[in-house]
């Protein structure tokens, strides 16, 4: 005669994930159709930023850390320098609020951003999920600080002074001249005609997510890899 036992504790995590992974799909799926409302493909976002966006954000959201939950930022670095690739868009009202220039880090790439990094001096952009903090008053006029979420891999953004900010260079009559705006050290630089409004927009608890297809972060991080 056998005996089978269950360890329900065992059933009991695995329903418990299953749940929570499906959860998080709907969510994703629920927001998914602004992608073509909004008609985001036709402004140069990859509809693969947009769905990692919404996990991100939803994990984030999940876990507490974002205080504006209608806003989500996206700027997506599978775009040249020379498109407008930061996307503000308010979930609750399907609205496409700011779609701008940004720069990435001048060690990152001329017009496209290919290389990233954590590490303090890389002049290089740092991908993932930031919540936007407080601002202040520095040498670039209202500057915003970001919160790196991501352990290894833009967890240094504060430390590394990574803020987002206006820049001279990042202007239309620098892509006519040269056909990509200029490079930062690593902040997301905005043009000096609609940072305020942008920085006012999203600060003070609201997700912003720094995407490209780079396989090593695409496979690293846990917003993607991992369900909260």
């Amino acid at each position: 005669m056998s005996l089978a036992f269950t360890n329900k504790k065992s059933t009991s995590t695995t329903a418990v994930a299953a749940n929570t992974t499906t959860t998080l799909k709907s969510k994703v799926e629920e927001k998914m159709p602004l992608y073509d409302s909004l008609d985001l493909g036709a402004l140069g976002l990859s509809r693969q930023a947009f769905e990692y966006a919404l996990m991100g954000f939803n994990n984030l959201l999940d876990a507490g850390k974002i205080k504006k939950d209608n806003l989500l930022s996206i700027l997506d670095f599978s775009l040249p320098s020379g498109k407008k690739r930061l996307f503000v868009i308010d979930l609750a009202t399907g609205e496409l609020v700011f779609n701008t220039y940004a720069a990435h880090g001048r060690n990152s790439g001329t017009s496209v951003a290919t290389r990233f990094s954590n590490k303090m001096n890389s002049y290089q952009s740092s991908l993932g999920f930031y919540i936007t903090g407080d601002t202040y008053n520095g040498k670039h006029g209202t500057s915003l600080r970001l919160q790196g979420e991501e352990k290894g891999i833009n967890d240094n953004a504060l430390a590394r002074g990574i803020v987002m900010h206006s820049a001279s260079y990042v202007d239309e009559s620098i892509i006519a001249s040269q056909g990509f705006i200029g490079r930062s050290q690593g902040c997301p630089a905005l043009p000096g005609n609609v940072y305020k409004d942008v920085i006012n927009k999203i600060k003070d608890g609201s997700c912003l997510f720094l995407y490209s297809p780079d396989k090593f972060y695409t496979t690293h991080s846990k917003f993607l890899n991992e369900k909260a």
